[in-house]
């Protein structure tokens, strides 16, 4: 009995934290080397740098609102 009050406790308090989950932003990334645009969501690596977003899709073509 004690150990489901405290699972049911657990997930209580860790609800609220998993309805604000969203999916990670898209960035355009451009290159230093020869300026070609790329959409990803994480950095490519030191020749890129960050040029726009965020973006809601994976093509950069839908901006983020809010926040």
């Amino acid at each position: 009995m004690k150990k489901t009050v405290i699972a049911l406790l657990g997930l209580a308090l860790a609800g609220p934290a998993f309805l604000q989950a969203a999916p990670a932003p898209w960035y355009q990334w451009r290159s230093k080397a020869n300026g070609n645009l790329v959409c990803a969501q994480t950095p490519l690596g030191d020749g890129w740098y960050k040029f726009a977003g965020p973006y809601r899709d994976a093509r950069c073509e839908i901006r983020m609102t809010g926040k």
